[in-house]
């Protein structure tokens, strides 16, 4: 019979391991298969939680694959965050910390499992970071930078193992996020009711400014990439002074949810715009608008365009 082809598809992935494991199965051999098998509790919900499917298991490693950018960066973090927490209750000899590498990619498909460059670039990126640290690409940097409340480090391009190219890698910087950062294991999710700002004691039954409550629960989900928490707040103020950003930004994780975009397709993009952004000519700009009407640079070539006078054109 005549092999099914393989499926090819554009996904986020994420490879994980555990730093110095052959020394803590050294030192206790029953005890780290214990932690690792409770770790790996944490680390398998949290990958469902975020609608990703993990494609390979081998040992300490962990393999998965995400239909989105932001939503494979926000599990790194969350992992991370929830281990670090469950690592305060053990000897610091003994702590398990995990390398986590995400990178975008082509990929194929095969009974459930991965392959490609891609996948091999996540390896490596996992290899660069630091115990309990993340390592991104630039594609997946180019692709969350904006929507995300994390700095990042240019480590500049890196030769890997087996990778023709050199990879520009970036460094997600955790222990410099926020400390209110909503990724926080104990951070509040506000689209479950119980939830929702609530009032200092003694204040119950007092006069409460609707207005005020609202900008807590704007405050409170402001940096969010969950679909979820826009949708709350959209459904519990319908009329609120966020309602227009809430609407944006609520496109926008849907939007990307739905398909990533290659960064070899935003490397052309931005070729054509840096041969058209300065022209007088609108015949350039409307070029550029019909090739990517919901561009990058679409809104800047639409003021372009309106700020160019009859004078000023050119044939």
């Amino acid at each position: 019979m005549e092999a099914p082809p393989l499926e090819r598809k554009l996904v986020a992935i994420l490879a994980a391991d555990v730093a110095s494991y052959s020394r803590l199965m050294e030192l206790d051999e029953e005890g780290t298969l214990a932690t690792l098998s409770a770790f790996r509790l944490v680390t398998d919900r949290l990958i469902e939680q975020h609608e990703g499917r993990i494609c390979g298991t081998a040992g300490d490693s962990i393999l998965a694959a995400f239909g989105s950018a932001l939503a494979a960066v926000q599990c790194a973090v969350e992992i991370q965050n929830e281990l670090a927490h469950a690592n305060n209750d053990l000897e610091k000899d003994r702590r398990m910390l995990f390398r986590i590498g995400i990178n975008v990619g082509d990929v194929m498909l095969k009974d459930g499992d991965i392959f490609g460059d891609g996948v091999n670039i996540a390896a490596r990126l996992e290899g660069l970071a630091d115990p309990g640290g993340i390592c991104i690409s630039r594609g997946i940097h180019d692709h969350v930078m904006k929507k995300l409340p994390f700095e990042f480090e240019d480590l500049g391009e890196q030769s890997v193992k087996n990778i023709a190219q050199p990879v520009r890698v970036y460094r997600l910087l955790l222990d410099e996020r926020a400390s209110e950062s909503r990724w926080s294991p104990a951070a509040p999710s506000p689209d479950i009711e119980a939830d929702l700002p609530s009032l200092p004691e003694g204040v119950i039954g007092a006069a409460v400014d609707p207005q005020a409550v609202e900008i807590e629960f704007w405050d409170s989900i402001k940096n969010s990439i969950l679909a979820s928490e826009y949708e709350a707040y959209l459904e519990q103020y319908p009329e609120g002074g966020f309602v227009a950003l809430a609407r944006v930004r609520l496109e926008a994780i849907k939007q990307d949810s739905v398909s990533m975009r290659d960064p070899h397709d935003r490397e052309i993009e931005l070729s054509f715009w840096e041969s058209v952004r300065a022209s007088d000519n609108p015949a350039l700009l409307a070029a550029y608008l019909e090739k990517y009407p919901t561009g990058e640079f679409s809104a800047l070539a639409r003021i372009r365009m309106d700020g160019l006078t009859p004078d000023r054109h050119t044939a």
